[in-house]
């Protein structure tokens, strides 16, 4: 039977067999009742040790376990958001990265509608002002954005990825991972990218966020 740590192992094997996750980089978190459980700091995504994890409690403080990752507090600042969040993916995946290093397609999300399945299953992607990793005035940034989201992209530094399971989160970050890519492949070159309607379409259909502000 699955359960929340072995998801979260699972998930960053996952993550880092698709390459997605170099040397130490990245964190997971996961809901586990009224606690969360996040991969300790300098954790390799590759072996993650199930029965070593970090336990937070709602607040972000460490009640168990190893000290956890620095960057715990982008995590809870999503649960916060969101009391449907049951997992967040933080990478430093090549593609989402760059992107992070380059101007914002909107003040709403930092990468345009190039595919149907960035709306679908991503969504609008702010990008976040640059801070030192595991800032906690960051967090308290994200935390407080007035608009819908489930992933943002944290200035020279890569994605921040939620989801109702750690199979949606992944899901969701592998997706923000490949549309990069081909925003980047695309270069200076005019592309086509999908309309406002067609967007909106998408949105209702698949219960994801995008929004209406400029551009977007």
């Amino acid at each position: 039977m699955s359960t929340p740590r072995a998801d979260l192992a699972a998930a960053g094997a996952h993550l880092a067999a698709l390459g997605l996750s170099p040397g130490s980089s990245g964190n997971l978190s996961v809901r586990d009742g009224e606690h969360i459980l996040i991969t300790p700091t300098g954790a390799d995504l590759a072996r993650i040790d199930p029965g070593a994890l970090s336990v937070l409690d709602p607040d972000g403080q460490h009640v168990d376990g190893p000290r956890p990752s620095k960057e715990f507090p982008l995590h809870t600042a999503l649960y916060r958001r969101n009391p449907e969040t049951g997992a967040v993916v933080h990478l430093h995946s090549r593609h989402a990265t760059a992107v992070s290093c380059l101007t914002p397609w909107s003040p709403r999300s930092a990468v345009p509608p190039l595919t149907p399945y960035f709306v679908m299953r991503v969504g609008q992607t702010p990008l976040l002002p640059y801070a030192p990793p595991g800032d906690a005035a960051q967090a308290e940034h994200l935390a407080g954005l007035d608009f819908p989201l489930r992933a943002a992209l944290l200035q020279n530094h890569g994605p921040v990825v939620a989801g109702t399971d750690m199979g949606a989160a992944v899901e969701s970050a592998v997706e923000l991972e490949e549309v990069c890519a081909l925003l980047l492949a695309l270069g200076d070159r005019p592309a086509r990218l999908l309309g406002p309607e067609e967007s909106a379409l998408l949105a209702a259909k698949y219960a994801s966020p995008w929004g209406t502000g400029d551009r977007v």
